[in-house]
């Protein structure tokens, strides 16, 4: 009989006790979701945000030395759909990541001498790069860069790969202007 009234006891909650009980219920389930939806919500805006708006990649080799070094790390803006005289960008040249400056725009008239002097459009481009720029073979000079192009060439340019090898680099292969650096030692 004890147990019988201990089974009849738990049984008897009042109506108000299995509403508040419910209602409990109800609002951590609700809690549940609108958690669950927010996570949502940030893995899309997080997601959007490193493949759709901002390219974070690393620095494969030394081509942009001093200014970027090997394994730093690099933040570019992907929406950038023109690009000035000087900006570092990332760009795709036969399936290769390459981070390199562009030193002129469609229309612009490059000129490199036996000096390792680099004339744009019969301006002499020296800024801070530290390499003389030399001509490579496969381009004639003075080359005028194609409409939805650019010239680009890296900062190491004694060592280094770029529109000189390649030719102007096509906009649609370029990723990125770069906005951030990220030393590898500061990590």
């Amino acid at each position: 009989m004890a147990g019988e009234k201990n089974k009849r006891g738990s049984h008897s909650e009042t109506a108000e006790q299995i509403i508040r009980r419910r209602r409990m219920n109800l609002e951590v389930r609700r809690g549940y979701r609108s958690l669950l939806f927010r996570a949502a919500v940030l893995v899309f805006a997080g997601w959007l945000l490193l493949t759709k708006l901002l390219l974070i990649t690393q620095a494969p080799d030394q081509e942009m030395f001093p200014a970027i070094e090997a394994g730093d790390l690099v933040i570019a803006y992907r929406l950038q759909d023109t690009y000035s005289k000087n900006d570092v960008v990332i760009y795709n040249v036969e399936g290769t990541r390459k981070i390199g400056r562009v030193i002129a725009r469609a229309g612009d008239v490059v000129t490199m001498d036996d000096t390792g002097t680099l004339l744009v459009n019969g301006t002499v481009q020296s800024g801070e790069i530290l390499f003389s720029t030399y001509a490579k073979e496969g381009i004639t000079y003075p080359y005028v860069v194609p409409e939805d192009s650019v010239f680009i060439l890296c900062d190491y340019r004694t060592n280094g790969t770029d529109s000189r090898d390649y030719g102007a680099i096509s906009l649609s292969d370029v990723e990125g202007k770069v906005i951030t650096i990220l030393r590898r030692r500061s990590i």
